[in-house]
């Protein structure tokens, strides 16, 4: 017996045949160990807390099992929470998208002094939300923002972009427009040029016009990077938190409340970290199932060369 344990560890083929696997672990311990800490263990004790009734440091305090979810599923504030982040996902996603693939076609364009304009579009990337968000909070200032001066110059009536229910979540979704595009413009942007030029040279040469080489030859290509876009959108809407903080602070009314601030004001301001954990186990999921959707639905649009 303990001849053939030696013979077996003697064998050179069974060191050597994992030298590859503990190579590449050596490699990956670096991101496993963050991943771990700052992922892994968030998560799992976020799922964790969300059966527990918690005190002010955030300890389970009292197993309560699947209360928690069911408290928010008879909460109308919560209800409003996800209306809020549905529409505000519905306005945001797809005219971000629309613009900024409309701002990469012109910029793709072979003109004279086209790269400033290629600096401006893409120069949001610099911003943080907190500037931008100030900026946009001046703009929608009721008495002396450029919007409403704009309005009463065109003998219109003021609007209350932030203080009026009906207005205030299409503002916030403005500004979170023109925060995102520039982002989206450069990946699109640098889909467009990745486009083989000798398609749209054959497509003249046919006699093909502008519109139908951008719908048959332009929008096909150019799909991986589009899936990939609403992709990273439709994730970036759904946990957008800076510009609502600033802006409305979840109001008036609850109108701007996404699922997101509501996590924040139900365990940093109300101190209830059983039932924010639960909204962000809800939130991860809601998260999940548009991600699978869209891979499952839209990734067979996509055309890959």
């Amino acid at each position: 017996m303990k001849e053939s344990s030696v013979s077996l560890l003697a064998k050179p083929g069974i060191w050597k045949k994992s030298l590859n696997a503990r190579t590449a672990l050596l490699y990956l311990f670096p991101s496993i160990l963050l991943f771990s800490v700052f992922v892994f263990y968030p998560m799992f004790r976020t799922i964790y807390l969300s059966f527990f009734l918690t005190d002010q440091h955030g300890s389970a305090a009292l197993f309560v099992g699947l209360e928690n979810y069911a408290y928010l599923l008879e909460s109308q504030a919560f209800r409003n929470s996800i209306k809020a982040t549905i529409l505000f996902v519905i306005y945001t996603v797809p005219a971000g998208v629309i613009l900024a693939l409309f701002l990469a076609l012109i910029a793709n364009e072979k003109l004279r002094g086209i790269g400033f304009f290629r600096t401006i579009y893409s120069s949001t990337m610099g911003i943080s939300v907190a500037a931008s968000s100030v900026v946009w909070l001046f703009l929608f200032h009721p008495s002396v923002g450029m919007f409403n001066r704009f309005l009463s110059l065109m003998n219109l009536p003021e609007v209350q972009w932030l203080l009026d229910p009906d207005w205030a979540l299409l503002s916030v979704s403005i500004s979170t427009i023109w925060l995102n595009t520039g982002f989206s413009f450069l990946i699109l942007l640098g889909g467009l040029q990745n486009i083989d030029g000798y398609l749209y040279e054959s497509a003249k040469i046919d006699g093909a016009g502008y519109w139908y080489q951008l719908r048959r030859i332009t929008i096909p290509m150019l799909s991986p990077t589009l899936f990939f876009i609403i992709t990273i959108s439709l994730i970036n809407a759904f946990q957008s938190f800076g510009q609502i903080d600033i802006l409305t602070k979840g109001g008036p009314s609850q109108a701007t409340n996404l699922i997101v601030y509501s996590i924040y004001r139900e365990a940093f301001v109300n101190y209830q970290f059983g039932t924010a954990s639960a909204q962000a186990v809800f939130l991860f999921l809601c998260i999940l199932i548009v991600t699978i959707l869209q891979f499952k639905f839209g990734e067979r649009k996509v055309h890959y060369q």
